[in-house]
């Protein structure tokens, strides 16, 4: 066990950016590249391994944030043992642990899904309403209260829906629909 005289002294000020930088240069077995399963109570090993070097809170902040990381996650769903400081495996990973994992995998997966399809159908409402408005006959105001939206907010949805028909990929080509009335 060596102290370290150029380390700063512990505070609470520390980032969990800071704290991670610090720990892949104080532990890179560890902490260095990729992710690996902690072994239980590490926060007790690093504060004997580098005294005064991690306030209890930096390090409690940085865990929180590290072992609710996707990367981290998935770590722990592919490994079976959890290493130590020096990157060597330090007991066996538990199946509850695992499993913990892939169940909050599933629901961040899930919870992606159902957000890309919320901003897919709003993006299909909103280049809907820009085909509308432009065939339409009815002044601003008479639209608007058919559609049910504020007059006021019509420029910005057009806006919008102008701005993601410009962003369309190129690979899903031009707007089947549109085409399909500027043909008629």
């Amino acid at each position: 066990m060596s102290s370290n005289p150029a380390a700063p002294p512990a505070t609470t000020e520390m980032t969990p950016a800071d704290c991670a930088a610090r720990l892949a240069q104080t532990f890179p077995a560890l902490f260095g590249a990729g992710f690996k399963p902690l072994k239980l109570r590490i926060q007790a090993d690093i504060q004997e391994r580098a005294p005064g070097v991690f306030s209890k809170q930096a390090l409690s902040a940085f865990f929180r944030r590290h072992t609710g990381s996707t990367g981290y996650l998935i770590a722990l769903t592919k490994a079976t043992h959890r290493f130590d400081l020096d990157g060597q495996p330090c007991g066996e990973l538990s199946d509850e642990h695992r499993q913990a994992a892939v169940d909050e995998l599933a629901r961040r997966r899930a919870l992606h899904q159902s957000k890309m399809e919320l901003a897919e159908e709003g993006r299909r409402k909103r280049a809907a309403l820009l085909r509308d408005v432009e065939t339409t006959t009815l002044t601003r105001a008479n639209f608007c209260a058919l559609k049910g939206i504020a007059l006021q907010e019509l420029d910005t949805l057009l806006e919008i829906a102008r701005r993601e028909a410009q962003e369309r990929p190129p690979g899903r080509g031009p707007d089947p629909i549109r085409e399909r009335r500027r043909r008629s």
